[in-house]
């Protein structure tokens, strides 16, 4: 399975639209690109291979493997990225803003179960991020 994460890059925040196959997913929202600096900056466009992870902080959730230069990049539940993202990836039901989104949780649910029926089946997700 292969997601697209369209970017569109603002000075406050970063907002994408997923989608797969051409099918719309949800939006996403994340930091702004600051040169891929680690905790202040979304993460560099390119292709990453998604696996499930387990922390007792966001129970599972979903992991970007081997993005360069930074570890635990992850798609969890936020809905300002300015005060709970530190580099990772945010679905979002809506905008309200650059970085900011609405129903997070409700959107999250839905990318995860998506990601995790393909992932069981022992198929890889690929997510490409482009602008």
């Amino acid at each position: 399975m292969v997601l697209v994460l369209s970017r569109t890059y603002f000075p406050d925040g970063t907002n994408g639209k997923l989608e797969c196959e051409g099918k719309f997913i949800c939006c996403t929202i994340e930091l702004p690109w600051i040169n891929n600096e680690k905790r202040v900056s979304c993460i560099p466009e390119g292709k990453y291979l998604l696996k499930k992870r387990y922390s007792r902080k966001f129970q599972w959730h979903i992991e970007v493997v081997a993005v360069k230069n930074r570890s635990f990049i992850l798609f969890h539940p936020a809905n300002n990225a300015q005060k709970e993202l530190n580099g990772c990836i945010a679905p979002v039901t809506k905008f309200s803003g650059p970085g900011l989104g609405l129903q997070s949780r409700q959107a999250f649910v839905k990318l995860k179960n998506l990601v995790y029926k393909t992932l069981e089946r022992e198929e890889k997700v690929l997510l490409i991020v482009q602008s």
